[in-house]
């Protein structure tokens, strides 16, 4: 596939940006089959002037930039998106596709940026993962497994070109599957249809009145799925957890309500929250001044990438990107150019900025290189 630049230093320009994520939509990247796309960026982020492009043991496409002495930033955005097709069209200011705002839009917006920051001073690490719309979350699993922990992280999400995201709910995923002997529907004894049904109940009773998904503070349920009959069922939960939720002692708590049946730990991933004075949050902050905007602090009661890293990096981090996050996995699903470039600019000056002395980054707690090398 040839690349749409020519080797290139300097600011990216708006056609070369467009171009880029318009080819990125084009080629499909649903999860697990991000390979062509992880192929195409490595070729990009070569032309761009990384110096160097490869894609990884579990098929992320990594690129670094190398400029003198300072921190590691790594930006980490996901190259997958759910299944659905999207025609890609540009239709006035919005450019149409599966992926352009979650996240195909922020990850190129990272990639023109990382490119466009020629006062940073350090290394940058752009990352796009796979398989971030899955449970597992391998990309971002195998990258803070391999590479050293950075300076700083900032996620692409979509949060809309002058907000930043401060943070994620954590997540819990559980199946209970249960069967009892066959019986007759008029027999009084319970049926195992009737035990699953009766397991989501003990569940909001277990998360007690003030469950729900209106706000960040308090765990938010989801029967994900009930099937089954009078001998056989099974049931999916899922609750979107907050900071500080005790997930072993919920667990357990369930467990002993539940009267027949396994309950099983399907996944688990813990919030995460940061403040308005994360070194990383007052870049971007200053970033979306820089360009005319407000910065407006984010809280989601999804998940993210954000929350699998921050398990085991404790460093200033944030989540950011151009795009509004009410049209992920929609049927038409755009982002506005005119807020890409802003976004772009945006994150360039914010890279410009956690580069320079007064960043407030250290670098004392830096890891060795991994063992690992490039597949």
């Amino acid at each position: 596939m040839t690349p749409i630049h020519t080797p290139y230093n300097g600011p990216v320009g708006h056609p070369c940006a467009a171009g880029l994520l318009r080819r990125m939509l084009e080629i499909a990247s649903p999860s697990y089959q991000e390979a062509s796309l992880a192929s195409y960026l490595v070729e990009e982020m070569a032309a761009l002037g990384y110096d160097s492009a490869y894609v990884d043991a579990a098929g992320n496409a990594v690129g670094v930039i190398e400029r003198g002495a300072g921190p590691v930033v790594m930006l980490l955005g996901h190259m997958d998106t759910v299944d659905g097709h999207v025609p890609v069209r540009i239709e006035g200011d919005r450019l149409f596709g599966r992926g352009a705002v979650d996240a195909k839009g922020p990850l190129a917006t990272m990639i023109c940026a990382a490119a466009s920051a020629a006062d940073f001073r350090g290394t940058i690490v752009v990352v796009g993962a796979v398989e971030e719309e899955t449970p597992a979350s391998r990309g971002a699993m195998e990258i803070r497994r391999t590479h050293p922990q950075p300076d700083a992280l900032l996620v692409g999400e979509p949060s809309g070109w002058s907000a930043v995201v401060l943070g994620y709910k954590g997540k819990l995923d559980l199946r209970y599957r249960v069967q009892v002997e066959p019986t007759h529907p008029s027999n009084p004894v319970a049926k195992a249809s009737e035990l699953a049904a009766d397991a989501w109940q003990q569940l909001l009773a277990a998360l007690g009145p003030d469950a729900g998904h209106g706000s960040f503070d308090t765990p938010g349920p989801t029967l994900v799925s009930l099937s089954g009959d009078l001998v056989t069922a099974e049931a999916e939960f899922s609750v979107r957890t907050p900071v500080g939720f005790d997930t072993d002692a919920f667990v357990r708590t369930l467990r002993g309500r539940l009267r027949q049946g396994e309950l099983e730990l399907v996944n688990t991933v813990e919030a995460v929250r940061v403040t308005r004075t994360d070194p990383v949050v007052r870049a971007l902050s200053h970033g979306i001044r820089t360009e005319g905007g407000r910065p407006t602090p984010k809280v989601k009661t999804a998940t993210s990438d954000m929350n699998t890293l921050a398990e085991v990096w404790n460093i200033p981090m944030a989540t950011y990107g151009p795009g509004d996050s009410r049209l992920d996995h929609a049927d038409d699903e755009h982002i506005l150019l005119s807020d890409y470039f802003r976004g772009i600019s945006v994150l360039t000056c914010a890279l410009e900025q956690l580069g320079s002395p007064r960043s407030g980054l250290s670098t004392a707690h830096r890891s060795p290189k991994p063992a690992e090398v490039p597949a």
